[in-house]
């Protein structure tokens, strides 16, 4: 399948999309065109199987064609259930991979297509950016993996304790960098290095954030097996409330239902970072910098994945709805839902729940599902006080917070990433 950078120009293939990340001209890839998918599995099937039954034809005609049902066995070996509070009100689980955060599936699906691309015997660096539980799934997916080494930036300080410690456990070929700044300047610093050639030539690098189609194209699997089960249950199509900071996951759902999957409405829940509900409010997508919430992960004051959504929905606000959610209401949502169900859920997940709750007062119908993104564990110092209960990490997560952690210091300036990058390389 053929990929077109979202300003126009770059035409290239899936694979080359993939190891490229970002078009030379800065855009974003899509698919120039949404594919016509075979007759569905039935609802029984494992998300591997969905994953291979949906992806394969964005694969059609190209070298890891072939690859596509042991690319998705290897990368989709967790589950994502579904938990139903209520008839129609449920969580879409998503945090039972290795780092407890729905960024596994992307970033272990990156990591088996890109070790099955042809390189020259040098070794890739992946370079992310992260606002929490990016960093950790690349660098679990990538961890110990021969022909790569991978560059975690985060910022100072607006991480959990948790995820810092995660980011900074693995050692080896993962490398943590603490940044003197936002998630944006790590975003930005990023993109910087991606669009500097003669630093790609020094130092070739995959990206891994979700602006990487092979990021964002896995996760619709989870997205199509939730409709599927629903549908299977006789009920109608499902609506998602998707956490959103970057914009990626809940694309990745807005993709799954033009591709014809059985799904509603889709509504993005943020936190007190508004640029996306203003953007679907106005009409005006105007970046701002971001403020620090509960909801660390969602602390984004320029998603990038705006530009693919502008791309591919010109009229966004005909697709997609958005409500904002402040600290206030995050904490109460999880004392109540933990009164009500005996459920903890992690901030983000709040966010969700409680633009739900808004929605069913204003009289939506149906079932609906909302995106639990991580483990409320990883947000001890915050959940815990509001359940009045200990969180205890899965053990996975255990394992990582039980080793060491270290972390470099970084200035947010492009020439501080040059720099290192060149150092390691």
């Amino acid at each position: 399948m053929q990929c077109v950078s979202t300003r126009g120009g770059s035409v290239v293939s899936l694979s080359e999309a993939i190891a490229a990340g970002l078009a030379p001209d800065g855009g974003l890839f899509l698919p120039v065109q949404v594919p016509v998918l075979p007759p569905a599995p039935t609802s029984a099937e494992s998300l591997a199987v969905v994953a291979s039954w949906l992806l394969r034809p964005f694969f059609a005609d190209e070298p890891l064609e072939a690859h596509v049902d042991a690319i998705c066995a290897s990368a989709f070996t967790f589950p994502a259930p579904t938990r139903w509070l209520e008839p129609e009100t449920g969580l879409l689980e998503l945090f039972h991979g290795p780092t407890a955060a729905f960024k596994d599936f992307g970033a272990r699906f990156l990591a088996e297509c890109t070790a099955r691309m042809p390189v020259e015997g040098r070794i890739r660096t992946v370079l992310v950016a992260t606002s929490g539980d990016t960093g950790a799934a690349v660098a679990a997916a990538f961890h110990r993996r021969a022909g790569f080494r991978v560059l975690v930036l985060y910022p100072d300080g607006r991480v959990s304790a948790r995820q810092a410690h995660q980011l900074g456990a693995f050692g080896d070929n993962v490398h943590a960098f603490r940044v003197a700044g936002t998630f944006d300047d790590c975003q930005r610093m990023v993109k910087a290095a991606f669009l500097d050639r003669e630093l790609q030539r020094r130092a070739p690098l995959l990206s891994a954030n979700s602006i990487s189609l092979g990021r964002l194209l896995p996760q619709m699997a989870y997205y199509a097996q939730a409709a599927l089960q629903t549908r299977a249950r006789g009920l109608a199509p499902v609506s998602f409330v998707v956490p959103t900071g970057n914009l990626g996951n809940a694309f990745a759902c807005l993709l799954a239902r033009e591709l014809g999957l059985p799904i509603g409405r889709v509504v993005l829940a943020t936190n007190s970072n508004r640029v996306l509900v203003d953007f679907l409010s106005t009409g005006r997508y105007e970046p701002r910098a971001s403020v620090a919430t509960l909801a660390n992960a969602m602390d984004v004051g320029a998603p990038s994945n705006v530009e693919r959504l502008r791309a591919l929905f010109p009229d966004a606000s005909s697709v997609v709805e958005a409500d904002a959610v402040d600290d206030a209401t995050i904490r109460a949502t999880i004392a109540s839902i933990w009164q009500r169900h005996g459920e903890a859920i992690c901030p983000h997940t709040a966010c969700g729940v409680a633009v739900l709750e808004r929605l069913r007062g204003a009289g939506a119908q149906g079932p609906w599902l909302v995106a639990a993104t991580a483990h409320p564990a990883k947000f001890d110092t915050i959940v815990e006080p509001a359940i009045g209960a200990p969180c205890p990490p899965p053990e996975a997560l255990a394992a990582l917070l039980a080793k060491p952690a270290h972390a470099t210091p970084m200035q947010p300036s492009s020439e501080a990433l040059s720099n290192a990058l060149l150092e390691l390389a």
